[in-house]
């Protein structure tokens, strides 16, 4: 399901979003023909490389700052013709990962499961009590876009390296659905996992860009209804301040994907973004599990997301944080191919096989301090 597919959801008519679409294919091309004069060759690595990243960030740019330009319902009817070409263009890219997609339901929110063979482990113990981990995913978008299709190749990744099944939920976006509807979704597909069996030490949850803000919302919503403590927590990217006051927000603007004028009234309507429930920097993050951190240094969210590290570590809580030189936002989505992205996917895989291998451990040590009982 993509956001139009809603009952609850305008759209734009069909010839309004064609024109839409050829306007953005023009934008496009006015991208491509600024690229040789911003010197692309030059950066950290060879000049083919450099200038793949540079039209990379040409290009989203210019996709995010047309989109948000559009009325809601031109916006929307331009996101589903973009998860539909998703839904063409990536499986084969999701299968050559050795990974199956399916879609589902989970506590009444749509989504998409990725899953390796066997779910990326070997054969289970005798007793089967090898744990096998499963990872409920909030994509990015700023609260306002995108779908789990579009992320079909990253979740694919995330699936293969981490040998665990990933759901990426469909969860409500605004400004249909304001805040706090996609929090409420995201917590109801949680608390039908543990209904269904999901161990709490097995589950973990990811995020990128306003998927990895809604994630610290998330982790307050749980602690607040007793829902226990996930194994762990994965963000890269995460927008983790809306006050956007930091100084990175307007130095990084040149290098971002991002445009400068960053879209959050549609999902706070109305609440103060210094609400400690909505702004991650100002929560208690002593309760947090183990988290993955990954960012590019070129981001506009950057000193927040430092900020956020500091506090982690003043929290005591265990973590594993990356700031990647030259990169911009949520590169690992938008840059599987480069040796940056790739080294990404191999920490996150090493992050969550480490966590499950200590519980497994624990199961093991626990099995073996069982004494038989004789007649």
């Amino acid at each position: 399901m993509v956001m139009s597919d809603r009952p609850e959801v305008r759209t734009a008519s069909w010839p309004i979003a064609a024109v839409d679409v050829a306007t953005l294919a023009s934008n496009f091309v006015g991208a491509l023909s600024r690229i040789p004069f911003r010197t692309p060759w030059r950066g950290p690595s060879h000049p083919p490389r450099n200038m793949a990243v540079s039209a990379t960030r040409e290009l989203v740019r210019t996709l995010i700052g047309y989109a948000s330009s559009l009325p809601i319902d031109e916006f929307r009817s331009l996101e589903r013709i973009l998860d539909q070409i998703s839904g063409q263009v990536l499986p084969p890219f999701v299968a050559l990962q050795g990974v199956a997609s399916e879609t589902d339901e989970l506590g009444g929110v749509p989504g998409v499961w990725f899953r390796p063979p066997q779910n990326g482990v070997s054969p289970q113990d005798d007793d089967g009590s090898r744990p096998v981990g499963t990872v409920v995913y909030l994509h990015g978008g700023g609260y306002i876009g995108t779908s789990p299709r579009m992320y079909s190749l990253f979740m694919a990744h995330l699936a293969r390296v981490t040998g665990s099944a990933v759901f990426a939920a469909d969860y409500r976006l605004a400004p249909e659905f304001p805040f706090p509807a996609a929090v409420d979704d995201a917590i109801s597909v949680i608390n039908h996992l543990q209904q269904s069996g999901i161990a709490s030490e097995e589950l973990f949850i990811a995020g990128d860009s306003g998927g990895g803000g809604l994630l610290g919302t998330v982790l307050q919503g749980m602690r607040r209804r007793n829902l226990g403590r996930p194994a762990g927590a994965l963000l890269f990217s995460p927008e983790v301040s809306l006050t956007l006051s930091e100084d990175s927000v307007t130095a990084n603007a040149p290098l971002d994907v991002l445009p400068w004028n960053i879209p959050v009234n549609p999902y706070l309507h109305g609440v103060d973004p210094d609400d400690d429930r909505v702004d991650i920097l100002l929560d208690d993050l002593g309760g947090w599990p183990p988290t993955f951190l990954v960012y590019g240094a070129d981001e506009m969210f950057r000193d927040a997301i430092r900020e956020l590290v500091r506090k982690l570590d003043a929290s005591g809580v265990p973590h594993v944080a990356s700031e990647v030189e030259g990169m911009f936002h949520v590169f690992p989505f938008l840059l599987p191919w480069t040796r940056e992205s790739r080294d990404v996917y191999d920490q996150a895989g090493d992050f969550v096989r480490d966590i499950l291998g200590q519980r497994r451990s624990l199961l093991e040590s626990s099995r073996d301090q069982v004494t038989p009982q004789h007649a």
